[in-house]
């Protein structure tokens, strides 16, 4: 170490010293810490034993009540009937702690209806019991109800009042509006459900339903319950139903049923479709829960946040029951002021519409599945606005899909048509390249693959050519893919014999279950996966036909001849209105295909404009060029 280096470290240390001796606390200042933290110790030792007295008496009254009730019940023969009130107020109480008042009743049912929903509510619980959407009906035709809160539902606070845990799933409220059956007008209709303790003690579920929306506000009152909730203010909500079945073929909408949480980084969770149970969990917090069908959704919002939020979903093994699967969700939130507090949410029962979902600018048109990336752009920005567009003029949805697929041909037509050129160049240029196949045995790899590329450049061919438009047509073909099933529109539109084009058009069903046919293939035959097979097999044969053969490639020509085989098992469960579509899409490929070689393109012509190409002046190679061609020789010499 030099001089230089010592001095430095030696100011440093000295810095350093003199700054811990010019902030060093004075006696005064070490005094007064020592006094506040000695206070701050005893203020907890205080806060300790109230809790701990409080907990204790909670505990002695419980055995009192318990030990009163054992001593009551022993003597039962002899009781009197105030004897029996009191020890039936004993258990209720035992039971149901500050909510003891609200533990029995008879249940009653509470319509509202706006004009497109009929919502049920029932006291016990004070919760949604049911939601018929009216627009729609079940592929069997009837009402459409999103969920029932039957014996296994669950909608409720669970809470820790005076040291007793409780739910209020099954606990009776009080409705402030008695009416059996109320009508939405033109202005928002409220309805409110009281969980009393007292007049000026309780819970209160608020519910407004509004005009022509799917959307209903819900507000959660927490009143005069400070003392009750003061230990333990943390609150639970949950909410667990059972899923039901509105489509035809159980195994689609199974696989297209699942529950998504927005979380509140904007990040989009969602279970599985496919696994028979899955669960997520998070200590961060959400935003909104939907539990989406196939073609609807229940979706629980916050105004604020859900904090904490656990998922869970189930599948129904059952085949014959009614029900899909069942899900489970709850969630916590803190009150701040236990004495009085507002917790605002809303509900949204309704159809997976993408326009209508995106409305409300919450991102709930997530939960239709369009594709991720690219895929989804091309649905939002291009389909979804040609769609919308041919029905608002066009009633026949088989007449759209059919206008769709040819906007969408005509559109690509110039990715087409210099796909087919790039190929009849190949073509043509064929028996050239055998010629250098010729010249340059085994060993002359690199000879061969220098000289056919100069063959390529001079003639203005390129093998890439015919494969890069059809790339670039390929996100089209997916989004497509995922379009049509999550397609409400198509829900129960009929078209020839397909009387709904949103699933399996079955010209042929049977019951019985076969061995792995009837789980892989379906129970039934679907028409319009025939002829998109057919017509798949038809395009393959004559776009195979103008392609040169690649003999580094023999298997390739096999591959595409089995595909078709393969759609008609994997289409047969698929919607009608996708296979259609497919359908229609191979009909103008090959209507295309024959335009093109017929009336179109001259192979003769495009040999003798590519022989003059090859008279023009040579190009100079690009840097590109020469860096690929460096790079082949050193493998080369490597070699």
């Amino acid at each position: 170490m030099d001089k230089n280096s010592v001095i430095g470290l030696v100011v440093i240390g000295a810095l350093l010293v003199g700054y811990m001796l010019l902030t060093k606390p004075s006696k005064e200042e070490i005094a007064q810490a020592k006094h506040r933290q000695d206070s701050i110790v005893q203020v907890e030792k205080l806060r300790d034993s109230i809790i701990r007295a409080e907990q204790i008496k909670i505990v002695q009254e419980r055995d009192s009540l318990n030990g009163t009730q054992k001593a009551l019940t022993e003597n039962i023969d002899t009781l009197t009937a105030a004897q029996i009130d009191s020890l039936k107020d004993i258990s209720l109480t035992t039971e149901y702690g500050i909510f003891k008042n609200s533990a029995s009743g008879a249940e009653e049912f509470f319509i509202i209806e706006n004009d497109i929903m009929i919502i049920t509510l029932t006291n016990r619980g004070g919760k949604i019991y049911s939601v018929e959407l009216k627009d729609y009906k079940t592929y069997n035709q009837e009402p459409l109800i999103l969920f029932t809160n039957d014996s296994t539902a669950v909608f409720g606070l669970e809470m820790i009042a005076q040291g007793k845990a409780l739910l209020t799933n099954d606990m009776y409220f009080v409705p402030t509006n008695t009416a059996a059956t109320q009508k939405v007008g033109d202005k928002p209709l409220t309805t409110a459900m009281r969980l009393e303790v007292s007049k000026d003690k309780y819970i209160e579920y608020v519910y407004t339903v509004h005009p022509d929306d799917y959307m209903i506000d819900f507000d959660i009152n927490m009143v005069g319950l400070g003392e009750e909730l003061r230990t333990n203010p943390y609150i639970t909500l949950r909410w667990n139903h059972l899923i039901p079945g509105l489509e035809r073929g159980r195994d689609w909408e199974l696989n297209n049923t699942n529950i998504h949480i927005k979380m509140s980084d904007d990040e989009i969770e969602k279970l599985s479709e496919r696994k028979d149970e899955d669960s997520f969990a998070s200590k961060g917090s959400a935003k909104w829960v939907a539990c989406k069908q196939q073609f609807f959704s229940s979706i629980l919002i916050a105004e604020g946040q859900l904090d904490n939020p656990t998922v869970k979903s189930k599948k129904i093994e059952d085949v014959n029951s009614k029900y899909l699967k069942s899900f489970e969700s709850e969630f916590t939130f803190s009150l701040a002021n236990t004495n009085s507090e507002t917790q605002k949410y809303k509900f949204y029962f309704g159809p997976n519409k993408f326009s209508t979902l995106k409305k409300y600018d919450l991102k709930l048109e997530t939960v239709v599945p369009l594709g991720w990336g690219i895929f989804g752009w091309v649905n939002r920005f291009v389909i979804i606005p040609i769609f919308n567009w041919l029905g608002g003029f066009i009633n026949n949805f088989g007449i759209i899909i059919l206008l769709l697929t040819l906007i969408i041909k005509l559109a690509l037509f110039p990715l087409t048509y210099k796909s087919y050129k790039s190929s009849a160049k190949m073509r043509v240029l064929k028996p050239q390249i055998d010629e250098l196949n010729k010249k340059y045995p085994k060993g002359k790899e690199m000879e061969k693959q220098q000289a056919t590329m100069a063959l390529y450049k001079k003639a203005g061919a390129s093998p890439m050519g015919g494969c890069l438009p059809m790339l670039l047509q390929f996100p089209i073909l997916i989004a497509m893919f995922r379009f049509f099933p999550a397609s409400i529109e198509l829900r129960q539109e009929s078209f020839l014999w397909a009387n709904d084009l949103s699933t399996f058009d079955a010209i042929v069903e049977w019951s019985v279950q076969i061995p792995l046919l009837s789980n892989f293939y379906g129970n039934h035959i679907s028409l319009f996966t025939l002829l998109m097979a057919a017509s798949m097999l038809i395009s393959t044969r004559m776009t195979s036909a103008n392609q040169p053969t690649n003999s580094n490639m023999p298997g390739m020509k096999t591959m595409m001849y089995i595909m078709p085989f393969m759609m008609i098992f994997w289409f047969n469960k698929y919607s009608s209105g996708l296979s259609y579509y497919y359908f229609l899409a191979n009909v103008f490929t090959i209507l295309q295909t024959w335009i093109i070689q017929k009336f179109i393109i001259d192979e003769d012509k495009v040999l003798a404009q590519m022989e003059a190409n090859k008279k023009k002046p040579t190009k100079p190679k690009s840097k590109w060029q020469k860096r690929l061609e460096d790079a082949q020789k050193m493998q080369q010499k490597r070699k």
